[in-house]
């Protein structure tokens, strides 16, 4: 039996304004190479500048994941060739980095990774979190390849865990959690379609009980969660058989792989570098950078985060642990909760229409940021239920009408005509006209059959077309039925 052993690198692209070390734009999806300057094309003589905000972000960071913060760090020079890196190096953060020794908390759900239980816990180390220039961008065209600069000097913050995960459900745990940090504190949207969310895979093997540490497969650049699982289940496979049949060393070799989600494969990309390889030396073209006082003071004040915000759910609102962190597991299903809430309803009620019904109805890309119900006008029709305005089920047609019609709440109701009856006159006379016309059924009930209560709850409903409270008929019923 074997123990997988998976470190992780996330490039995570900072939402900063402009880039690492000049003052072009960030917002690389413009015309291709219109935002550079001779600073980011790497030009003879222009000198790299620091961006401040590039380190007040980073400070969010560390704080975030109870992190030592280096408030001197250094940059260094790391030497590759890529069609897409003008200068031929990278501007990056090797010996003395902004974060170190941070660590981030990961819930288990549900029967999954190692067969944790439900509501168990897992810590993984950070190792680092350091600053780094991204690279541009290569568009392949046919015959033809072309290089985007849009992109290059663009901030970038590398975490690198250590390699404490060991399966592919925890490393899907782990970066949910830190995707969900990233948005929470706002340093970046971490869009990992768009790029701005890159995932590094380091995938190794090892006999159970063994502590030794064999060699690493590097997964290269994965750009969702499913994709990120599966190229660990190919590549663990891969390494799996290859050890059963003896070839572990001749075919399990320190690379760089890509992974084929056509036909569903790991592929070898290039050999992969020692640090010796890349001829690390200090920067010679920037100071040190320093965090000052005032900068920590004013930048490790973050806001509520993913763990807090569900620790407060469970006090507060009574929530399951469970539910919390589904609620929580995003910025924005918390705020929708917390937006249904302020109308004054049950957290339970809130929960149901917003994780069961709201969702339910979402297609294609239709999430909670762009519904086309928003989270105060959920809340309202919650609260519409709450005060017997209208019954749950009628609710339910109510969200299919709001889905497809720009109207409030109670124009909805209106229209489709599904007021709940709670004048205690109308409904008296609805009863008394079921009673009279279903004497037998009266002198059976009486006689003993408690279970014809339900039908003369029924014929009621049936007569106001289910415009009636029903807590209201049962009331009325009881009385006159004796």
């Amino acid at each position: 039996m074997f123990e997988v052993v998976i470190g992780l690198e996330v490039h995570v692209q900072l939402n900063t304004k402009t880039k690492l070390f000049c003052s072009c734009p960030t917002s690389f999806n413009h015309r291709q190479n219109t935002n550079t300057c001779p600073t980011c094309l790497a030009l003879p003589g222009a000198l790299p500048v620091l961006n401040k905000e590039v380190l007040n972000k980073s400070v969010m960071f560390g704080t975030a994941v109870d992190a030592t913060i280096n408030q001197i760090s250094y940059f260094d020079r790391k030497s590759y060739f890529y069609p897409d890196s003008p200068s031929a190096y990278q501007i990056t953060q090797l010996y003395t980095p902004i974060v170190e020794h941070g660590k981030l908390r990961i819930d288990f759900l549900e029967e999954g990774a190692q067969h944790q239980k439900s509501g168990s816990h897992k810590v993984i180390r950070i190792n680092r979190a350091h600053i780094e220039a991204d690279a541009g961008k290569n568009i392949h065209d046919g015959p033809i390849s072309k290089v985007d600069l849009n992109r290059a000097g663009t901030p970038l913050l590398e975490i690198v865990s250590e390699p404490d995960m060991r399966s592919a459900e925890e490393v899907t745990l782990y970066l949910k959690k830190l995707h969900s940090i990233i948005r929470y504190l706002d340093i970046g949207d971490a869009n990992m379609q768009e790029g701005s969310f890159r995932v590094d895979v380091n995938v190794s093997i090892r006999p159970k009980g063994d502590e030794k540490l064999y060699t690493r497969v590097e997964i290269k650049n994965i750009n969702s969660f499913r994709f990120i699982q599966r190229a660990i289940e190919l590549e663990v496979a891969r390494q799996s058989e290859a050890w059963e049949d003896g070839v572990y060393e001749r075919e399990i070799v320190q690379e760089t792989r890509l992974f084929d989600q056509v036909k569903q494969e790991t592929r070898s990309m290039r050999g992969k570098e020692e640090a010796a390889d890349y001829r690390y030396f200090p920067e010679p073209d920037l100071l040190k950078a320093v965090v000052t006082d005032e900068m920590m003071q004013e930048f490790s004040k973050i806001p509520e985060l993913p763990d807090e915000k569900m620790e407060r759910f469970v006090k507060e609102y009574g929530m399951s642990e469970y539910n919390a962190i589904v609620v929580t597991s995003s910025l924005e299903m918390a705020h929708f909760f917390e937006t249904m809430m302020q109308e004054g309803i049950s957290a339970k009620n809130a929960l149901t229409w917003l994780t069961v019904e709201l969702q339910g109805r979402f297609k294609g890309e239709i999430n909670v940021s762009n519904s086309p119900v928003d989270a105060k006008k959920l809340g309202y029709l919650v609260k519409r239920i709450e005060d017997g305005t209208i019954s749950g089920k009628a609710a339910k047609e109510v969200l299919d009408y709001l889905m497809q019609n720009s109207v409030d709440v109670d124009a909805a109701i209106d229209s489709l005509g599904l007021k709940q009856v709670s004048d205690t006159g109308a409904l008296e006379a609805i009863c008394d006209a079921i009673i009279s016309a279903n004497q037998e059924k009266v002198a059976e009930y009486k006689s003993g059959k408690d279970k014809l209560f339900g039908f003369f709850v029924g014929q009621v409903m049936k007569e106001s077309k289910g415009s009636a409270n029903p807590q209201s008929v049962n009331e009325i019923l009881k009385t006159k039925l004796g």
